[in-house]
């Protein structure tokens, strides 16, 4: 690796509802650096989250986020010539990142609603246990645990 890694960039919690994670998830909706945009259709989709369950929107976004924050990944290792897809446990950052990758993709191949109301029908379903995010997480897991046997190639 050349030169210095970049230096960690803390991030304000949103105006609404002061947390950090909705932050990080207005930043994940924003296309082209329109903000005030992703913030409508986040914080809609949190207004259709809590008429429809009667519940916080927030409790159940935090639900849905530890239902689709993956434990174990496969990365590929080329050992003597072959590759394999060695099973590897996934670090905090990276399993906020991939459940809101997975849960924005899953939004987004809705379609015939206005991305709020895709965007909470998603977080909806991930926090029951079903949708496309959660299945993609059992797929990696699913992945991660046939290819055990080659957990030895795994360096730490």
């Amino acid at each position: 690796m050349r030169g210095k890694q970049a230096p960690r960039r803390s991030l304000t919690p949103d105006p609404k509802f002061r947390n950090i994670l909705v932050a990080k998830l207005i930043n994940y909706v924003m296309h082209d650096g329109k903000k005030t945009i992703a913030q409508s259709v986040v914080y809609r989709a949190f207004e259709i989250i809590s008429e429809k369950t009667k519940q916080d929107p927030i409790d159940v976004f935090d639900t849905a986020m530890q239902n689709v924050m993956p434990n174990l990944e496969v990365k590929s290792r080329r050992v003597g010539g072959a590759n394999y897809q060695v099973p590897m446990p996934v670090r905090g950052d990276r399993r906020t990142t991939l459940a809101f990758r997975w849960m924005l993709d899953g939004a987004r191949a809705r379609k015939g609603a206005p991305m709020a109301e895709r965007l909470a029908q998603e977080v909806m379903d991930a926090a029951e246990g079903n949708g496309a995010a959660v299945k993609k997480k059992d797929d990696v897991q699913r992945m991660a645990e046939a290819n055990r046997a080659f957990a030895h190639f795994a360096r730490f």
